[in-house]
């Protein structure tokens, strides 16, 4: 990812797993499957964060995990993993206006057989 020149603030929430109807071949279409997920949000930053300086100034780190949990659409199937991000995106986009980017991790843990991680990252600023 190209980071801009000026100022700024990541907010990261690493390795959620949570259960997602996702998948293309018969036997992952009707049952949820873990994925593990990360989320990254670029946001403006404010000029000086002090002792007194209020979340608004920020964002609030559970907002991320709430995007990449229980914002997904309950019985909604996701043909692809892309989708979940591009979900996962969209909602974190929408939460406010100071973020600039976001990038999404999705691991498909069902698809490892020796410990490695199989899946996308995805990314997208906001136009």
């Amino acid at each position: 990812m190209d980071f801009p020149k000026d100022d700024y603030l990541t907010l990261e929430v690493d390795d959620l797993d949570f259960d997602v109807l996702t998948g293309i071949y018969s036997e992952e279409t009707h049952l949820p499957q873990p994925l593990r997920i990360s989320v990254r949000a670029l946001l403006s930053m404010a000029d000086r964060y002090d002792p007194a300086t209020p979340l608004s100034a920020s964002k609030n780190y559970m907002d991320l995990k709430h995007a990449a949990t229980t914002a997904l659409p309950k019985g909604q199937h996701f043909t692809l993993i892309e989708a979940v991000a591009e979900h996962i995106i969209e909602t974190v986009l929408m939460q406010d206006a100071k973020v600039r980017h976001v990038q999404v991790k999705i691991v498909k843990l069902a698809l490892s057989e020796r410990g490695e991680s199989i899946g996308i990252t995805m990314g997208r600023w906001r136009k």
